[in-house]
């Protein structure tokens, strides 16, 4: 494999990341327009530099000709959960995609590392197409809960440092910093639901405010200006009291409101 020709293999590797990584944002966006809880909190996608294959192939005794054929993890997804329980949904709707196959899965979650490493990895075949032609690539996808990713860069980092040989102090520490992380996470999960309802209610009055806001400004442009300006006390008042409901209906009178100027309109320009 010549150097020159690293771009030009990689390429097809960064379209993969690229295009799973714009799903898995559309998903949320989803997720997030009906106003309802999701499982996936953040979404993070990379290729290998060229040293890191190089020294993985080197660490493996792969051979430099066999890189794309026996390195799955060139191409690699980081999917971000809140709770533990999140990651099994995640898993559970990548194996049902039909524009993914699941090649291979690890859990290490349910058997973690012996250095208390815990997530759980899949590698999926995803399909690309280039301007010259269809390929086939590896992603390796990890999916973690916000606490064990946050213990897995610190890792990462420290064998980084020791070149993989962490002293027997630090690699102690770390083991017990996992354990502390596994009752976090299993402290959340207890009061998961409490945490999604004041989530999801969250979200939900942000949508509708975004709405309100938006006829507000809409009415602008059709409306006496009197009558947007009290309409848009009214929604003040609203909002400070913070009733969901009074939020609710202001929001379907807005939208009557709107939809009345608007028949005003058209009328006037036929």
């Amino acid at each position: 494999m010549e150097i020159q020709n690293w771009k030009e293999i990689l390429s097809p590797y960064e379209l993969a990341v690229d295009e799973i990584v714009l799903k898995v944002r559309h998903i949320m966006k989803e997720y997030a327009d009906q106003g309802v809880y999701c499982p996936i909190e953040n979404v993070l996608g990379r290729v290998k530099s060229i040293s890191s294959i190089l020294a993985k192939a080197k660490k493996k005794n792969v051979p430099i000709e066999e890189i794309t054929e026996r390195i799955e993890d060139i191409a690699g997804i980081r999917i971000i959960c809140q709770f533990v329980e999140d990651i099994y949904k995640v898993v559970k709707a990548i194996q049902k995609r039909s524009d993914m196959k699941v090649q291979s899965e690890i859990d290490y979650i349910a058997n973690p590392k012996d250095s208390g490493y815990r997530s759980y990895h899949m590698v999926v075949l995803y399909q690309v197409q280039t301007a010259f032609e269809t390929h086939t690539i590896p992603v390796e996808i990890q999916i973690r809960t916000l606490a064990m990713n946050f213990w897995a860069v610190i890792e990462h980092s420290m064998k980084y440092k020791y070149d993989h040989n962490l002293p027997s102090r630090l690699s102690m520490r770390l083991t017990a910093a996992s354990e502390a992380v596994l009752k976090l996470d299993n402290e959340m999960s207890s009061i998961r639901s409490e945490i999604v309802e004041a989530q999801t209610s969250f979200r939900e009055k942000a949508n509708i405010v975004h709405d309100i806001l938006n006829s507000i400004r809409n009415l602008h442009k059709v409306a006496p200006q009197e009558e947007v300006m009290a309409l848009q006390d009214q929604f003040f008042q609203i909002y400070n009291q913070g009733d969901m409901e009074q939020l609710r209906q202001f929001s379907f009178h807005l939208d009557h409101v709107a939809q009345v100027y608007l028949m005003k309109q058209k009328g006037s320009q036929t």
